[in-house]
Order: structure tokens, then C-alpha cells, then sequence
């Protein structure tokens, strides 16, 4: 089920069904809306039509039965290619930290043969904002000469980031936060055994992004959202706070919990501006900007979590009000 992004199935369906679907799709919007499912889903659909029989359904939609569907669930499509970060054989147990060249230069092998089980192949990047340089490149000379019958969905939650050629081959699809109809629907599906006080606490807090509230609810992150937000709103002048934070993000097995805190600090101070004026709109502003950064780059350089987590604090702590002399 797509919930919440009528117009971008509504853009690329059109496109399907008039037999003029562009080569590549940059699929654009905050993190956790949905962008890699609907990528999934469009692919699949545009092998399952291709292969036939035609499918019955609206919007993006193949039958879980249909073995084309089947076949792209597994992983197993021999039309289909997804690329995401690896795990790194010279470090068992992590991954790359981007996309890496090979990658993209095995595509290659895709398009060297006939497709398998109908006219088309579909590849999905999730997420193109993970390429390394060389990698960029590599994928930058397919989109300008694509090969015949193939779709490229990019994934991308900064495409400010992406080369501008890469940019420019791409037709753009752009996804909103989630309403908070849509955000129930979908929780209530994935996460059924949850009350609806507990879904509409976990709504109000994810920011119209499922994917952060799947990780509020996993992750116990309502806990780390309300030590950042005092801090947001209070300061931390013995450093005590954060500290406490960097301690609790930074031992062993907290990996997807520092990764979603990186995700999360942003957006509270997003939230927080909303309500600010003046000089304190500015250091918000500029908070943002900072830790946004910082989330980005962290992870790509594997700076230190607790560190890193001290230093987020210390940047939210800058958006607190001041008292005046």
C-alpha cells in the first residue's frame, strides 16, 4: 500500500500506461515518507504488466501472488537491480560507506544480456545520496546513453547533494512528510497490536515520517527525543545532559540508535524554528544547518557516536534561550 503520495503514482502512472515513461526517476523528500517502497512498488509493477497478463489493479499495486511480485520480494528478479551499501568483506559486520563503483559498473552485466521474463529491467538506487564520486559517474554515462526498456529509480534525501548532470537525466518526483491519517493507516497495518493513544503519541512525534516512527517505536527513541528536547529548550550548562546522551548512544549495540538519533536531532530543531523569532530563529536556523551537516558527515568518516552525540548537544543547547542581561 502507498499511502500519502497520490500525485507521484498518479505522474509516473501516466507516463506508464501512455507508453512514455522516462529512463530515470529521482524519487525526492525527507527520509522515512516512503520513497524506497514506492520505488519498489513501481518497479515491480512495470515488470509484472510487462511480463503479463495486464494487472487489474489501480495505482502501483501487483498481487502478492503474481510471480513477478513474488520474484522482486525475494530478491531474486533476474530484471531487477537494487543498489544500497554493502557489507565491507575487509570489515565483517559493517558496511561501505557509500555505494561503491563495482556496483554500479556490474549493472553492466544486466544490460549485456536479453531481459529474462519480460521486455524490461528496472534498477533501483536507495539511496543515490550514498554513491561515491566514481560511482556517480559510472551511473552519470548510463542515464545520458540508457539502454533500451529499463528504468532507473533513484532514491535520494538530499538531491542537492546529487551532480547536477545526474540531476538533469532525471525526472523528478517529490515527496511530502505524511499526513496524519496516512500515518495511522500505515501504523495500524505494520504495527497492529499497538493502542491508538500509542499510535497517535508515536504520530504527533515522527514528523510525517513512517520510517521514524517505526524506529520510535522499536527503538524506544520517544526516551532520546525528550532528553534532546530539554536540552533544545533548556540548555545544558553543566554538560551533564548530553553527556548522559553520548554514555547511552555510545556503548556497544546502540548502533541503530545513535544512527536514527543523527536522523532525529535535525528535525526537532526544524520543529522548534517554527515557533522562534528573532535571534533565536537565527541560531535555530543555524543550528539546523550544523547538525544536519554533522549527521551526514559522521556516519561517512566514522567519527566517534558518543562524541558525535556530545557535540549534537552541544549544538541544541545553542537554541535555548538566553536570559537577558
Amino acid at each position: 500500500m502507498i499511502a500519502g503520495h497520490d500525485k507521484a503514482v498518479g505522474e509516473f502512472e501516466s507516463a506508464r500506461k501512455a507508453d512514455a515513461l522516462h529512463h530515470a526517476w529521482l524519487l525526492a523528500g525527507p527520509r522515512g515518507v516512503g520513497k524506497a517502497h514506492f520505488a519498489r512498488a513501481a518497479a515491480t509493477r512495470v515488470l509484472a504488466d510487462a511480463a503479463g497478463p495486464p494487472i487489474d489493479l489501480p495505482g502501483l499495486e501487483t498481487p502478492e501472488e503474481h510471480p513477478m511480485a513474488k520474484l522482486a520480494a525475494a530478491g531474486s528478479h533476474p530484471d531487477m537491480r537494487w543498489l544500497e551499501r554493502i557489507e565491507n568483506p575487509k570489515k565483517p559486520g559493517t558496511l561501505y560507506k557509500n555505494i561503491i563503483i563495482d556496483q554500479v559498473r556490474r549493472l553492466g552485466e544486466l544490460f549485456d544480456l536479453t531481459p529474462a521474463l519480460s521486455p524490461w529491467r528496472a534498477v533501483v538506487i536507495d539511496s543515490a545520496d550514498d554513491l561515491e564520486g566514481p560511482a556517480a559517474n559510472a551511473l552519470l554515462k548510463m542515464l545520458e546513453e540508457p539502454p533500451p526498456n529499463c528504468v532507473f529509480l533513484l532514491v535520494s534525501h538530499a538531491p542537492g547533494r546529487l551532480l547536477p548532470t545526474i540531476l538533469s537525466r532525471c525526472r523528478t518526483l517529490t515527496f511530502q512528510p505524511l499526513g496524519d491519517d496516512a500515518m495511522k493507516s500505515l501504523l495500524e497495518a505494520q504495527l497492529p497490536l499497538l493502542s491508538a493513544a500509542e499510535r497517535g503519541r508515536i504520530v504527533a512525534k515522527a514528523g510525517g515520517s513512517v520510517g521514524r516512527a517505526l524506529a520510535f517505536a522499536a527503538l524506544d527513541l520517544a526516551k532520546l527525543e525528550d532528553a534532546a528536547i530539554k536540552i533544545l529548550h533548556e540548555g545544558d550548562a553543566t554538560n551533564a545532559r548530553r553527556s548522559a546522551l553520548a554514555l547511552e548512544l555510545g556503548r556497544k549495540g546502540a548502533g541503530e540508535r545513535y544512527a536514527a538519533f543523527l536522523d532525529l536531532v535535525p528535525a526537532l530543531i526544524a520543529r522548534q524554528a517554527r515557533t522562534l523569532h528573532g535571534r533565536q530563529l537565527e541560531r535555530a536556523l543555524d543550528a539546523y544547518a550544523q547538525t544536519r551537516e554533522l549527521a551526514a558527515f559522521a556516519p561517512r568518516v566514522s567519527l566517534d557516536p558518543a562524541a558525535t552525540v556530545f557535540q549534537l548537544g552541544g549544538i541544541l543547547a545553542s537554541v535555548a534561550a538566553r536570559p537577558v542581561p
